[in-house]
């Protein structure tokens, strides 16, 4: 079994650096992964994952977590880009306080957005400095409401998203990826942490 430990130094800073993670508890070992779990991983280079494997213990809501991550993140019929869905997620991680997932999710918004300097002074500073798109601006807006307080989304951020031509897909997809990746943040933040 792979033992649980916290001997790395924890990151106090939001980064794009590629961080590690430290369970709290001993996940599954890699050869101890039963087909089912094998299955629930979905992506079978995840039987190498502290955190999949702790998440394995349940490998029915491990699988439907999985699947449900991935058709955010991978899904390109319609709705709100990827390079938006990360930065949602890149919001909802640092109004949380998950430094490794806001790292992951800034490289992937960085990247898909075309945006790395405005994407690390939002890591920064909270807000980039320089509007580097109102999309992003919204997104923002909306992460930030549905992470502190779901129900502090109001009409008037959805009559934004709508102005700035948001259509109903978009909106859903927005509300959906934030509040997804605001439980993902929690869970992952109670059972370990990040690392360098």
């Amino acid at each position: 079994m792979t033992e649980a430990t916290n001997a790395h130094a924890e990151p106090n800073v939001f980064t794009m650096a590629m961080l590690g993670w430290s369970p709290w508890l001993p996940p599954i070992a890699e050869k101890d992964a039963t087909p089912a779990i094998l299955k629930a991983l979905v992506d079978p280079g995840r039987v190498k994952s502290d955190y999949f494997m702790l998440l394995a213990r349940d490998p029915d809501v491990l699988e439907a977590r999985t699947l449900c991550d991935k058709d955010i993140f991978y899904n390109t019929e319609g709705g709100l880009s990827r390079g938006l869905r990360e930065f949602s997620a890149t919001v909802v991680s640092r109004t949380n306080g998950c430094i490794f997932c806001a790292s992951v999710h800034a490289r992937f918004a960085a990247r898909y957005l075309q945006q790395k300097d405005a994407v690390q002074t939002f890591l920064d500073h909270g807000k980039p400095d320089d509007e580097p798109s109102p999309e992003m601006r919204l997104v923002q807006d909306v992460s930030e409401a549905l992470t502190t307080t779901p129900a502090g989304l109001e009409p008037d951020h959805i009559a934004a998203l709508q102005h700035a031509g948001f259509d109903d897909l978009m909106i859903l997809d927005l509300i959906n990826s934030a509040s997804f990746f605001a439980w993902a943040n929690r869970l992952m933040l109670s059972l370990g942490t990040a690392t360098w």
